[in-house]
């Protein structure tokens, strides 16, 4: 049973820091240069979506994260799930107090128009996201090790 949770928060962790990268690295810079209001739009519209998934997401990597160190409490690499946990939880407590509430206006970008400060909302979110990454990596890599350990 550890092996598989261990396993299956591994596969969830990466691919949730694969997503946040590719957003980070990728998407947003590219939405940034779409010229006009399209740019907006689609920055707009990625808010959207992702803010419906990525709520379930973090917390399902951060269940099976606490679930692997509940059941690995006392092996070595318990140490490691926990760190992952508290990190996941760290990435979760900074989006729901600095990302989200500049996502939920990102959204009304499209229908209500983007505000003269759109691009400095955007940027601040950006810096934001980046240090969450940052982080969600630096906790997906402890339970890689932990994982190798096991």
């Amino acid at each position: 049973m550890l092996n598989a949770v261990a396993v299956t928060t591994v596969v969830v962790f990466g691919m949730l820091v694969g997503v946040e990268f590719a957003i980070a690295v990728f998407v947003n810079p590219i939405m940034y240069r779409i010229p006009g209001d399209a740019g907006v739009a689609a920055r707009s519209d990625g808010a959207r979506v992702l803010g419906r998934v990525m709520p379930f997401w973090y917390i399902g990597t951060l269940a099976f994260t606490i679930l692997w160190t509940i059941l690995g409490w006392g092996d070595t690499t318990a140490w490691m799930t926990l760190g992952a946990s508290v990190l996941l939880l760290v990435s979760v407590v900074m989006s729901v107090l600095l990302l989200v509430p500049i996502n939920n206006r990102s959204i009304r970008w499209a229908e209500e128009g983007a505000p003269p400060d759109w691009k400095e909302q955007a940027d601040t979110w950006d810096r934001y996201h980046y240090v969450r990454v940052g982080v969600i990596a630096l906790g997906f890599a402890l339970s890689a090790v932990g994982l190798l350990l096991i």
